[in-house]
């Protein structure tokens, strides 16, 4: 019996080692024998197919262009586009356009990700090895499909908002490294809570350190869209969003924020103290009733002044008033009113994104993507609990001026009930 000499050649096999291979490459071919269809539909006939002497198109085939490298979801692939001469006007393929470089999804994905953390000049390691070495992205690659942010957040800043019931509302002033100034540049936002439960983003404004003026501006165009004058707006102590509030919704009650005036009077005491007089304060703020708080808050003054720290006191009893006016709403919602939370919470993300920017050379960039930031953050806010008695408090506080238009919407609410 002969021996055989030759080895039998195995056919290579799909497994998992090479998958995402075979299918990139399945999807090349896929891709290029798209252009090829393209072509014979143009010409009205197969590659080497003779042309009709009748009624025929006058264009040819002519080779292919050079190889070029397109971007897709799955990686990177190498396509040569089908050449045709001879035609009346310039053969434009629908399948791959002129330029192309990359398609849609990805072009969404690269700014999607900037959004996550990753510096410009991380981009070309960080994409490079998630859609191939020859993926066309680099710094500008991101810099340019952020610039599309930019006219987004002038469309939206432009839309109505006659159709929110808005029952709370958050201000609070975000200062990011932006322009050529060498200070911050405050960038004012607002988050507002609806009748529904649901928390959204309703305005994001650059301003002038928070001032008056700035604020006022922010809140008269929220009117000017519609939005209904709020159930309570809570903010830090900075006078401008209280002046400005004044001035716009000169109806709306006003809750400090017990973050801020914790810091502000922790800063009045030495290290050794700051522990126990905030556990003090925490007493103050999460008493069950405004008697038990306004007890605890005498006693807090008392310790402050045997301490020798009288400033300290003084800084709490500053704006009482304001501090305490979430006990006159539903004791469902306050831990929803004692702070600003809703608003600092979405930026531990955004300063990772700032920081990695160093600085935006224009306000306009920081702004775009502190909007597109809290966009992203709306999506995860926790609903106001007890959303059923969201009506109760519209009802109460929201109707406070009445005439033809807010018996109207009183009427709608009611309906709601």
């Amino acid at each position: 019996m002969r021996k055989q000499t030759t080895t039998r050649s195995h056919a290579s096999r799909i497994v998992w080692d090479n998958l995402e291979e075979w299918v990139k490459k399945k999807v090349q071919e896929f891709i290029q024998s798209l252009l090829q269809e393209e072509v014979t539909k143009l010409l009205a006939r197969k590659k080497s197919e003779r042309r009709k002497a009748v009624d025929s198109s006058p264009g040819y085939r002519n080779g292919y262009g050079k190889e070029r490298k397109l971007t897709l979801g799955c990686g990177t692939i190498t396509l040569r586009r089908p050449r045709v001469r001879g035609l009346l006007e310039r053969f434009e393929s629908r399948v791959l356009p002129l330029f192309a470089r990359r398609s849609k999804g990805v072009s969404k994905l690269i700014p999607q990700l900037y959004l996550h953390g990753p510096a410009l000049g991380d981009f070309d390691l960080a994409l490079r090895g998630l859609l191939g070495r020859a993926a066309p992205v680099s710094a500008s690659t991101v810099a340019r499909l952020k610039e599309g942010w930019q006219a987004e957040w002038r469309e939206w800043k432009r839309r109505s908002l006659e159709e929110l019931q808005v029952v709370y509302l958050w201000v609070d002033g975000v200062y990011v490294k932006a322009g050529l100034e060498k200070d911050k540049a405050a960038l004012l936002v607002v988050i507002a809570g609806l009748l529904d439960g649901r928390k959204i983003v309703p305005a994001v404004e650059p301003g002038y350190r928070e001032s008056t003026e700035s604020w006022s501006e922010v809140l008269r165009d929220l009117k000017k869209r519609g939005m209904n004058c709020p159930c309570l707006v809570v903010g830090d102590g900075n006078l401008g969003i209280w002046g400005a509030l004044a001035n716009i919704y000169p109806g709306a009650p006003e809750q400090r924020c017990w973050n801020h005036k914790m810091v502000n009077v922790l800063d009045k005491l030495p290290k050794k103290l700051q522990g126990q007089a905030k556990r003090h304060l925490q007493d103050i703020v999460y008493s069950e009733t405004l008697e038990s708080a306004e007890t605890e808050r005498d006693d807090f003054v008392r310790w402050c002044r045997q301490e020798g720290y009288w400033s300290a006191g003084q800084t709490l009893l500053r704006d009482w008033d304001r501090m305490v006016t979430f006990y006159r709403f539903p004791q469902e919602h306050w831990r929803h009113l004692r702070t600003t939370n809703v608003v600092e919470s979405p930026f531990a993300g955004l300063w990772l994104r700032t920081n990695a920017a160093k600085r935006y050379k224009k306000v306009e960039n920081a702004t775009a993507v502190i909007w597109k930031m809290l966009l992203l953050a709306e999506q995860r806010f926790h609903r106001l609990n007890a959303p059923e008695k969201l009506i109760q408090v519209y009802l109460r506080f929201g109707f406070q001026k009445t005439n033809e238009e807010t018996d109207t919407k009183r009427e709608e609410v009611l309906a709601l009930a």
